[in-house]
């Protein structure tokens, strides 16, 4: 297989495995106290690059399906996950650094869309501290989990492409 079929394939995969994951847990993957548990798979940029259109568009798609959406949230809940995943790319080098970014864009991001897309009631600062404990939850709990399983068999899942 060539490197850019690779990489498309895996994007496809982690995508369709973020949408899966946001409707089983669909319960506690919305709202201004959430915890995505798909959010775990923004650690899937220090194993390949392909992770980061790969949770982009899984976001997407699942804001996408979710009913009542406003644009707001689909265009930047889906950018936060972007820019938490090619930060956490960046960082690749020190896997324990890996889950930061997911955790601080989302809660420097998210709380503005909850209150203006969906008029939350709630104060920004206090929509911080909620997004960013289930940030903590999902990403620094189960994505590092995740990310030092998935290290053991590395090898075996992620083909190298373009590191």
């Amino acid at each position: 297989m060539n490197k850019k079929t690779l990489f498309i394939t895996q994007a496809a995969v982690i995508a369709a495995i973020y949408v899966v994951l946001v409707l089983i847990f669909q319960a506690t993957s919305y709202g201004p106290i959430q915890v995505r548990v798909a959010e775990a798979l923004t650690i899937l940029p220090y194993f390949t690059p392909a992770a980061i259109p790969g949770v982009f568009l899984g976001c997407f798609i699942s804001n996408l399906l979710a009913p009542g959406t406003p644009i707001l949230d689909i265009i930047f809940g889906s950018l936060a996950t972007l820019i938490a995943a090619t930060l956490s790319y960046q960082l690749r080098r020190n896997k324990y650094l890996v889950v930061i970014p997911p955790i601080v864009v989302n809660a420097l991001i998210i709380p503005w869309v909850l209150r203006y897309a969906y008029d939350a009631p709630n104060t920004i600062p206090f929509l911080m501290l909620t997004v960013g404990i289930g940030e903590i939850i999902s990403v620094g709990v189960i994505g590092l989990v995740l990310l030092f399983s998935l290290d053991r068999v590395k090898h075996i899942i992620f083909k190298p492409t373009n590191h």
